[in-house]
Parts: C-alpha cells; structure tokens; sequence
C-alpha cells in the first residue's frame, strides 16, 4: 500500500500525542513493507530530512500561529497528497478532519484518527471551538473508516454521527530503565527523591492546580516538569512564574532520549494533573518505567483503569495535595506493579496496533466504493 499521513506536526521527537502515535505506529507499518509517506510542519522541524526508519518525510509551510497553523498546513499537506495519489489518506485530529470532505471530493480514500474532544481543551476560544467540533463531525460523516483511541470517543462518534467506529488504543513500549544519572546531577536532583509531570503548557494539562498543591506541601522532594508551550502565552508566562516562586520546582523544557528516560527511571511519583485527554501516552510512559501514579479521574484516565486510590478529583488542589502526601513515599507494590504490566502488553501493544491500522486499510482499500 501506498500511505499518505498529514494532521501532525512531524516526526520523529517533536512534542505531542498524536506525533508519539505517529513516531512509534508509521515505522512498524513501513517495516512491514508498505511505502508511508508523512507530511510535517516546516516550523516544527530544525533538522530537514526525507526520510527517518522507512517513513519518507515531507516539510510543508505551516504558519506559527495557534489559530492557523493546523488549518493551513493540512490544506497544503492534502494537495500534496492528491499529487502522490495514495491508496489511502490518513488523517490524524478532529481540527485537520474538518478537510474530510474535500479529500473525498478528490476521490481519495480517507481513515481518520480522532484523537479526542479538543473543542474540550480550555485554550481554545468560542469560534475555535464551533470549528473544532465541525472537523469531528466532518470526520465522522465522510471518512471511509474512523480511528478512536477510546471507549469514550467511540460513543461521541456514534451520539454525534451514527456510525460505529474502530477502536484502537494508543500504545506504549516497555523501556530498559536508565541506569545513568548524570543528567539528574546536571539539573540539581536526587535519584528517587522527586516528583514528575511530563506536558505542554497550556490550561488543560493542569498544571497550575500541580504547582499550587505541591507548594502547600512541605516536602523536601522536588518537583520536575518536562515540557513547554508550542507558542508562549499568557498562562505559560503565569505557570513559569509560579514556578520562579520555589527553588524546589525545576521546569526542564522538552527532553526525549536518555535525559526523558532518566527523569521516568527515577522518579517517585508521577502525577497527571489534567482536565481533558484523549487517551495519554504519558501515562502509559509512567506506568511502563512502574512508577506510582496519581492521576485527576476524567473520563479518559479512568478509562485506563487503575486502582481507584490512584485518581483524586479533577481540579480539586486539597486532594491532590493530601493524596500527594500519602503516596509520594510509598513504593509501588509488587501486586500492583505486575497488574500494570500486564495492562501494557495485552492491550497498549504498539506491534499490535499497527496490525489493526494495517488491517482497517485494507478494508478500506477492498471496498470500491469510493
């Protein structure tokens, strides 16, 4: 097959959910002998490539402005696709999904991920999100398959567009713990004495009820936060001066590699702070690495189903923080830690999720119907 991917920023080691979907699904389906091209957001990539472990990168124009940039490049990146003419377009988000139609007037065939309820995110404004809620359901209407990542996104669709839809989970792989520490050394923090959070800066991660919470606690552990903001912000601007505040919050920016790694092999607790997510990926990174989680009980981190001790109520800071205090010196216990395990392996696969991508392709591609 011939496969064309738009919808991401790009890969490989560029910040996002949908691009760590991207990065670890399109070189297990290349491997598997079809020809994957992907188009990536000029802005998003320092080093120009065409080609990373069998997936051909395409850089397309992208405008660094929140409200345009999606937008924008998934219209250029689809013109681009209709030149490559693919057996099968991949369109990846709700907010590129709004140029649906226009793919299938094009006589392409489409499968689209919806990775989640963005309209939700509380960074985006009235009209923005009346446009991301179109995309959905333009994706859910005129695709020729849909991907949702949860049971949760399964029933949008079905409720909004009365059609079922195909469920396949994000995934995670299962790492070899770092076993080096002088990154840690580097930015001034112990082995096993600290607290993590890995995210972007923007109001539905949570992060400002994280760092009120961990700023009541009188705790020698410290608090790192691994991420940024794809464009700076008033409330990025707020959450770095909340941190400046306490010398024991250390705000890292994007890492990926040993450095990540070496932040997740030794961390005492990892908390998710978040008001809305798909299905995250950080999370199954956390528990891979069997570190104790804490994390807010929406619906999408529920839908993980862990322990019901390891959920506090989303925007609550006083539970966060007395629920911080119980577990940030309580080890995982081993009972626990093999229950995780094997929630990883049976149903966060991502070998088994490229089979399951693979295979609603050539669904798609049997049917003639266009």
């Amino acid at each position: 097959m011939k496969i064309f991917v738009i919808g991401t920023r790009g890969i490989p080691n560029i910040p996002g959910g949908v691009e760590k979907h991207c990065q670890e699904l399109y070189p297990r389906i290349a491997n598997k002998g079809h020809e994957v091209n992907l188009c990536a957001r000029k802005s998003y990539i320092k080093n120009k490539i065409d080609q990373w472990q069998g997936v051909k990168i395409h850089v397309c124009y992208a405008p660094r402005k929140k409200s345009l940039e999606a937008i924008t490049h998934t219209f250029i990146a689809l013109l681009k696709a209709r030149w490559h003419s693919p057996d099968i377009l991949h369109i990846h988000a709700i907010g590129p999904s709004l140029l649906t139609p226009i793919a299938r007037l094009l006589r392409l065939k489409v499968v689209c991920t919806n990775h989640g309820p963005d309209y939700k995110r509380q960074k985006w404004g009235r009209l923005a999100k009346t446009i991301l809620r179109l995309g959905e359901k333009m994706g859910g209407l005129f695709a020729n398959e849909v991907i949702v990542i949860s049971t949760i996104i399964e029933d949008i669709i079905y409720k909004r567009c009365n059609r079922k839809s195909n469920l396949i989970y994000n995934g995670v792989n299962l790492p070899n713990k770092s076993t080096n520490t002088d990154f840690l050394t580097q930015i001034g923090i112990e082995p096993n004495r600290y607290i993590m959070n890995v995210t972007r800066f923007v109001p539905e991660k949570g992060l400002h009820d994280l760092i009120k919470a961990y700023m009541m606690m009188k705790t020698d552990y410290k608090l790192v936060i691994v991420g940024d903001a794809d464009h700076e912000t008033d409330y990025s601007r707020h959450l770095r001066m909340l941190a400046s505040n306490d010398k024991r919050i250390i705000l890292t920016g994007y890492l990926t590699g040993n450095p990540l790694s070496q932040i997740y092999s030794y961390a005492s607790l990892f908390i998710l702070p978040s008001y809305h997510e798909g299905l995250p990926i950080v999370l199954l990174e956390a528990l891979s690495y069997d570190i104790p989680v804490l994390i807010s009980d929406i619906g999408a981190n529920l839908a993980v189903e862990l322990p019901s001790e390891r959920y506090f109520r989303c925007g609550d800071v006083e539970d966060l923080k007395s629920k911080m205090q119980i577990f940030l010196k309580q080890e995982l216990r081993v009972e626990e830690q093999q229950n995780n395990r094997k929630l990883l392996e049976t149903k966060y696969s991502w070998d088994k999720i490229a089979e399951q991508t693979i295979e609603i392709y050539m669904n798609v591609i049997n049917n003639n119907k266009m």
